[in-house]
């Protein structure tokens, strides 16, 4: 059977997922084994979040912090209240869309590992220890990407990718409860 055109084989929005997810348990896998787009990719070893004080901003505005994703520009942006005290590239889905809608981090992982798309469609992924992600709706999240540098243009399957340092500076900022607002 041939694939439909406007199918999505993402199967990050299901609750068997989601249950995947759960039984993480946010450590280093041995295996690294990496697969994007139905290529052997080269892992490039562990990340670790810089101490970048030079982009977040020490903010006078004592309100709420909240991750703001912006489709149309391709940037997270770090805000609080209505300041942003940090500001980045990142990549959007390109093979399944990015939800829109206003969500809260339901679980931060420092180390996990995320599959699914088609083998068939030539979509397929198996990446062990993607650093720095925080899911904030079903199996949709915010994470480091060590398997490409395409940032500022959509590259994933509905996830937001960042650089892998990036997503740590966000990572050890945010918390679990934190707000995520994603528009076009």
């Amino acid at each position: 059977m041939g694939a439909k055109v406007g199918l999505n084989f993402n199967d990050i929005a299901t609750q068997s997922y989601v249950d995947f997810i759960k039984s993480q348990l946010s450590e280093p896998e041995r295996d690294q084994a990496v697969v994007f787009l139905n290529q052997n990719v080269a892992f490039t070893g562990d990340v670790i979040a810089s101490e970048r004080v030079d982009i977040l901003g020490q903010s006078t505005d004592p309100g709420e912090k909240w991750i703001e994703i912006d489709l149309s520009d391709q940037k997270l942006n770090m805000k609080q209240g209505d300041a942003i005290v940090g500001s980045f590239l990142v990549s959007t889905g390109k093979w399944a869309p990015t939800p829109q809608g206003q969500w809260h981090v339901w679980t931060k992982l420092r180390y996990t590992r995320m599959k699914g798309g088609s083998k068939a469609l030539g979509t397929f992924y198996d990446l062990p220890n993607v650093p720095y992600t925080m899911y904030f709706y079903k199996g949709y999240g915010i994470h480091g990407a060590y398997w490409h540098n395409n940032f500022g243009h959509p590259m994933s399957h509905g996830c937001v990718n960042m650089r892998p340092e990036e997503a740590g500076t966000v990572f050890n900022w945010a918390s679990v409860g934190t707000r995520v607002v994603v528009h076009g």
